[in-house]
């Protein structure tokens, strides 16, 4: 869909075609950056129905466009003089358009429906689904980055996870940004004993600020550089550097989603300041997504022992909107800078944040390889690029380290899990223009074999 009236019409055809006209309609997938300036407002969703709760999650996953049903149901209106203005974008009149803004503004639109995003998650078809979606992709060990570790939940993963005939493994990390340190600490230890070798829970994840192409990230000076206002703190600097410190103490991994490079200089404070509060030689502290790194920053990660993980699919997908409309082109020329990384000795991991993008590892290592975007533009030059074989150790032993699983997964050596995905071409043989395009007859995991379909 290349509009927002088509997207509009779509909506409308699926909301005519139904019998409960009541029931909430979820859509996913959608971009405004992708369709000029205009963005999507509560007049396009009004037209598809008044009648019932209408949500549009956007890609990023970190803002959700409403009609005016759901603007009234969640208790918003034009007089609103709450702690809910940040959350909720609004016209030159102080009216809502009907856009939420980050975890906690989307929470507040589905709280007013019978939709529960968290709860699907849980669900042991979707991780059975996942599953296959990730042999089919050549994905031995997948994450969970953002998970609330919900008693039911966890009893479910292990349910479903440890079967052998479960094609994968899993890590999943608590989801530390809302809630109390303490408890937090407390949950992960006691989900500690229902670990196992295919099931890890040992990580806490904080997300630091959203997302740049939805100008919720956190940029510093300049700025945006269409002239849009700064992005938002998912955590406050000075609460951030409170979380990371307790998790830090009680050595606990922490992971941390900054897209931003202001999100990113203020987790470098934060852990600079847990470090010399609790030295601890092996924390392995990871960036996460952390697109817009300066060499400064990564040699400051070299010295304080910081990891980073690399969003590369984002040169691709959003690389030609960063030049236009987000960063420009000097900055955009420096996204997702794996080269540097390596250059400055900071461990490399690179994802494509499955499902903001799809789950295809050897695209993403492509896309760190050649840093086309979908326009044909190559941003950078060669000291940002990585080689084939770099790309490739990003996307296992790079990955392993960041999770502290480099003794059993990442590599075929003796002594570690027979993990590995079975590739139709060699990829250091290829034209490194063709890596994305090698296909995946299936896994081995744990030396257990599962082929997909077309190789069966």
């Amino acid at each position: 869909l290349t509009s927002i009236d088509a997207v509009v019409a779509r909506l409308q055809e699926i909301n005519q075609a139904r019998k409960d006209k009541t029931a909430a309609i979820l859509a996913w997938g959608f971009d405004p950056i992708f369709f000029g300036e205009r963005r999507m407002n509560l007049a396009d969703l009004d037209a598809v129905s008044t009648d019932c709760a209408i949500l549009v999650m956007h890609a990023s996953l970190h803002i959700i466009n409403v009609n005016s049903f759901t603007v009234q149901a969640s208790g918003i209106d034009e007089n609103d003089d709450n702690n809910n203005n940040e959350l909720v974008r609004r016209d030159e009149n102080g009216r809502p358009t009907g856009e939420f803004l980050s975890q906690l503004g989307m929470y507040m639109a589905f709280r007013s429906t019978n939709i529960n995003l968290q709860t699907a998650a849980g669900n042991a078809q979707t991780l059975i689904n996942f599953a296959n979606v990730a042999r089919q992709t050549g994905v031995t060990t997948a994450t969970d980055l953002a998970n609330a570790m919900k008693p039911e939940d966890i009893d479910v993963m292990c349910d479903v996870v440890n079967r052998h005939d479960y094609p994968m493994r899993l890590v999943v990390a608590y989801l530390g940004s809302g809630g109390d340190a303490e408890k937090g600490i407390a949950r992960l230890r006691e989900v500690a004993d229902q670990q196992s070798d295919k099931l890890r829970l040992s990580l806490v994840k904080f997300v630091a600020d959203g997302s740049i192409q939805g100008f919720s990230a956190r940029l510093k000076s300049p700025g945006y550089h269409n002239g849009a206002a700064n992005g938002l703190w998912y955590i406050e600097p000075k609460r951030l550097k409170e979380l990371v410190r307790a998790y830090h103490e009680a050595e606990i991994q922490v992971h941390i989603h900054t897209n931003g490079d202001e999100a990113t200089e203020v987790a470098l404070d934060a852990i600079d300041e847990a470090l010399q509060a609790h030295p601890w030689r092996d924390h392995r502290h990871t960036l996460q997504h952390c697109q817009m790194a300066t060499r400064d920053d990564y040699r400051r990660m070299r010295t304080l022992g910081v990891g980073v993980n690399l969003f590369s699919n984002h040169i691709y997908y959003w690389g030609d909107a960063h030049i236009s409309q987000t960063m420009g082109a000097k900055r955009a020329a420096r996204l997702d800078d794996a080269g540097g990384a390596l250059a400055e000795n900071v461990p490399l991991a690179i994802h494509c944040d499955a499902p903001v993008t799809a789950l295809a590892p050897l695209f993403t290592a492509w896309c760190a390889v050649m840093r086309l975007t979908s326009g044909g533009v190559k941003l950078g030059g060669k000291a940002e690029q990585i080689s084939v074989e770099q790309a490739l150790h990003a996307i296992t032993l790079g990955a392993a380290y960041s999770l502290k699983m480099e003794h059993e997964i990442g590599s075929i050596e003796v002594g570690k899990r027979a993990d590995f995905a079975i590739l139709q071409d060699d990829p250091l043989a290829v034209d490194p223009i063709a890596l994305k395009d090698i296909g995946v007859s299936g896994t081995m995991v744990g030396g257990h074999v599962f082929l997909n379909k077309q190789s069966a």
